[in-house]
């Protein structure tokens, strides 16, 4: 580790407990309920960040991330990976599009998705804490997450693959998912579960290397070849993407994406 991971490291647990001091004080959107509050990461000096899209009525209630249904599903699939859901919470920032409780959606199936407005005054919350995370790897579930790092695409052509994107801490290594929710029917088209797996398998191997969890028999079983496809981020401007090291984590001027398996 060099001088200067090692100081970041140290710093890293106080810079990340100011955020959260700041965050749960967060009253940005009107129109909420009282009783609805921004749910926390406990992650004190994660390298990875997993970024969903909004806190269920659980969440609310328990005040911890993907602590409903969906997150029973997550961990299940994190399993697959080689990684417990408490070794999990404990080593990976889990973020969101928005931190608080959006309400039930209209429909009556699942929740609202956060409006337009509630993604950009959330926005700042997430921007900071990839500055002070700098995550050599980045999950994102779930489409809002998923075109926050990665172009507009179909989810069959992102999921299954890992992607170097740069945001505002830097370059990290994505590997999407999708959402774990049962209102989500994308699982259970042709193809996709085998995407998920492949998924997996490429997450599997990219914890172990950071030391979270078990990767050797992921690693045992293969993985998919690696391939290159560019493509700029959609609403991002245009820069050179990076592996994610820490010698490359500047601050980009803009995004740019690109697959790398």
């Amino acid at each position: 580790m060099s001088r200067a991971r090692d100081e970041a490291a140290r710093t890293l647990p106080q810079l990340l407990e100011r955020h959260r001091d700041r965050l749960s004080a967060c009253r940005r959107c009107t129109g909420l309920h009282e009783a609805v509050l921004p749910v926390l990461s406990v992650a004190s000096a994660p390298r990875v960040m997993l970024v969903g899209q909004a806190p269920g009525k659980t969440e609310l209630s328990d005040q911890k991330p993907f602590a409903g249904r969906a997150g029973r599903t997550l961990f299940q699939w994190l399993a697959r990976a080689g990684v417990d859901e408490a070794t999990f919470r404990e080593r990976v920032y889990i973020a969101a599009v928005t931190r608080c409780y959006p309400g039930p959606s209209p429909s009556g199936r699942g929740d609202r998705v956060p409006s337009a407005h509630e993604r950009e005054q959330c926005g700042v919350w997430l921007a900071e804490e990839l500055r002070i995370i700098r995550p050599e790897v980045l999950i994102p579930v779930g489409r809002l997450a998923i075109e926050r790092f990665l172009p507009a695409a179909p989810l069959d052509a992102l999921v299954g693959r890992a992607h170097v994107v740069q945001h505002e801490g830097g370059s990290s290594l994505a590997v999407p998912l999708p959402h774990p929710s049962g209102a989500s029917s994308w699982i259970h088209a042709p193809g996709h579960m085998a995407l998920l797996e492949r998924a997996l398998d490429l997450l599997g191997r990219e914890l172990g290397r950071l030391g979270i969890g078990a990767s050797g028999s992921i690693e045992r079983r293969g993985g998919p070849p690696r391939e290159e496809i560019g493509a700029d981020a959609s609403g991002g401007g245009h820069g050179d993407a990076t592996p994610a090291t820490p010698a490359s984590r500047a601050r980009p001027s803009a995004r740019r994406t690109r697959s790398v398996a």
